[in-house]
């Protein structure tokens, strides 16, 4: 008999409030002098796009009207688009004018990967950036629909895991302190 192991949350699969704010202190420092590196991490912070999701992306996946950015989803999950602040945008759709060609980042995974490794804030995966998101918005919403589909989640029980993570440690806080 298979034994399901629900996925579980914890402090090392997304940034605390204080390891955001040095990324995005980060950011802003490097922005000027490395916009392409700057605005893939930006990205993944702001949108909860898997690392692959924000390396694919193309010109024609910004909306100028909307100011939102289109993310194609991998690994099964659904295609959505995600509003963005307008700096934020304005950020990006200016990165995008300069460029040759269709794509925004083109980049390896591994590229990436060095890039997060140079750039990260603590040492955490860059898939934290979605978890940061998925509970960043689960907490200012506390609507577990709104954040399924953001992240591009097929079925709501692998959404789940941010209600049940913020909800136990909300009600911990209470009980405890």
């Amino acid at each position: 008999m298979a034994v399901s192991v629900r996925y579980q949350l914890n402090k090392n699969k997304y940034l605390l409030p204080p390891e955001v704010d040095r990324l995005e202190k980060i950011l802003e420092t490097f922005m000027l002098s490395d916009p392409r590196n700057c605005l893939i991490m930006d990205l993944g912070l702001r949108t909860g796009g898997r690392a692959q999701e924000i390396l694919n992306l193309r010109k024609v996946d910004l909306n100028t009207y909307d100011q939102s950015v289109f993310l194609r989803g991998i690994k099964g999950s659904n295609d959505r688009e995600i509003p963005l602040p307008a700096r934020a945008f304005q950020q990006l759709y200016s990165w995008a004018e300069k460029l040759p060609g269709t794509e925004l980042f083109p980049i390896s995974y591994q590229r990436l990967y060095q890039v997060w490794e140079l750039y990260r804030p603590v040492p955490k995966k860059f898939h934290s950036l979605r978890h940061t998101f998925a509970i960043r918005l689960y907490q200012k919403t506390k609507d577990l629909r709104l954040v399924q589909v953001a992240l591009g989640h097929r079925n709501i029980t692998n959404t789940m895991v941010y209600a049940d993570y913020v909800y136990s440690q909300q009600e911990l806080r209470k009980l405890i302190l």
